[in-house]
């Protein structure tokens, strides 16, 4: 389950109306101190910070394939371990139910309905 990576659509439309903005003149600076060299920088700035957001996000998602591989694989060791004190002491012993086992004698059986009668 591959997490959904980041796109801008802020992003895309910056950089349009810059190359728009490269047309009229690659160094204009605007009233207040905006210019196009700055508008570049932001719009560096932004493509960079999702560029990380999405390459950490597979860093994540391949740390979380590991962690399921390896809960798997502990499970299975886990169950061998118990399979193992079944085999050396049994499977009614205080031994299996110490290592996390039900005891042959613990466990519940179905009891069985009577089928209803039909008529």
């Amino acid at each position: 389950m591959a997490r959904q990576k980041r796109g801008s659509r802020t992003l895309e439309k910056a950089e349009r109306r810059f190359s728009s903005i490269q047309q009229i003149d690659s160094k204009i600076v605007l009233d207040g101190g905006v210019s196009a060299t700055n508008y570049n920088k932001n719009i560096t700035d932004l493509r960079n910070k999702i560029s990380t957001y999405n390459k950490t996000l597979s860093t994540v998602d391949d740390l979380y394939i590991e962690i399921i591989d390896a809960e798997r694989a502990l499970a299975d060791y886990s169950e061998k371990v118990l399979l193992g004190v079944a085999a050396r002491f049994g499977k009614d012993s205080k031994e299996y139910e110490v290592a996390g086992g039900i005891r042959k004698r613990s466990r519940k059986r179905p009891t069985r309905t009577p089928a209803a009668a039909t008529s």
